[in-house]
């Protein structure tokens, strides 16, 4: 076990810097994004729909546009499908049958669909193939979820023997694969949907992100630890290599003050890269 140093992966153009950020991430390709507004959310009641901006660093550089029309998601998680689309989606909804919690737009930012997956949504990642990987907190007994972008479930956690899972901690997709670290009893957890799901033990409590590459493993935070990485530890049979390495993604909306009013992603200085947009 060793502690590993984050850099800065991608800023946030200096242009965009008076908008609000509502939130960011690193897409499965190593893009990151930021979804701005005008202005913050108000709490209470019910969110008038408001005209969005997604800027898109690359990892190249180059600086991509895409305006989003009427989103409706107060505090939202955002992830970019591989048609150059994305879903926006609210992480709570008042009834479950909310047809507005998630909204999938093209990529010219129209809105195609929009479907519920339930509420308290700690994270939301898409894979590789576009399917959209979900996991709750402990709010919702629903665990882990792979839906289709028009609100068909493919995979659940029900009945995967996945010991101790009350709360989704931390979840990472690589290629069509995701991993995760769960509440109570934090293992760090391989779910390939065509295949039984595989568990090793872990003795890194309290994890917020996850990120894999070869057979060395990384943990974002934990008790008594946070915010700093633990990397280097090295799971008990060998984890499956990562067609590319995942990043330390859905940090953003659990801690928003991670980073400076400049937003950044980061990975870690080691060859285990390590990806994730904050606020």
């Amino acid at each position: 076990m060793q502690k590993t140093a984050l850099v800065p992966y991608a800023h946030l153009p200096r242009a965009h810097h008076a908008h609000h950020v509502l939130t960011s991430t690193v897409d499965v390709f190593g893009t990151a994004h930021w979804l701005l507004a005008d202005r913050a959310p108000q709490p209470g009641g019910d969110v008038l729909p408001f005209d969005a901006l997604v800027v898109s660093v690359h990892p190249g550089g180059d600086v991509e546009l895409t305006e989003l029309s009427a989103v409706r998601a107060r505090w939202p998680h955002l992830d970019r499908l591989p048609d150059g689309g994305f879903v926006v989606a609210a992480s709570r909804a008042r009834r479950y049958e909310d047809a507005d919690q998630v909204q999938v737009f093209d990529a010219l930012g129209r809105e195609a669909s929009s479907f519920s997956v339930g509420d308290a949504i700690e994270h939301l990642l898409v894979d590789e193939a576009g399917h959209i990987w979900v996991g709750h907190f402990d709010e919702n007994p629903a665990g882990i979820r792979r839906w289709s972008p028009t609100g068909h479930i493919y995979w659940t956690s029900d009945g995967a023997s996945i010991p101790g899972l009350f709360d989704c901690y931390a979840l990472n997709v690589s290629g069509t694969t995701a991993w995760a670290c769960t509440y109570t009893d934090f293992p760090l957890v391989e779910i390939r949907p065509d295949r039984p799901v595989r568990v090793w033990p872990n003795q890194v409590r309290g994890a917020k992100a996850v990120a894999i590459h070869g057979e060395r493993v990384a943990f974002y935070g934990g008790y008594g630890e946070w915010p700093r990485p633990s990397s280097g530890a090295r799971a008990p049979a060998r984890p499956r290599r990562c067609s590319s390495s995942p990043g330390l993604r859905g940090l953003a909306s659990s801690h928003p003050g991670l980073a400076s009013s400049q937003s950044w992603c980061s990975r870690s200085g080691t060859s285990q890269t390590m990806r994730k947009a904050s606020i």
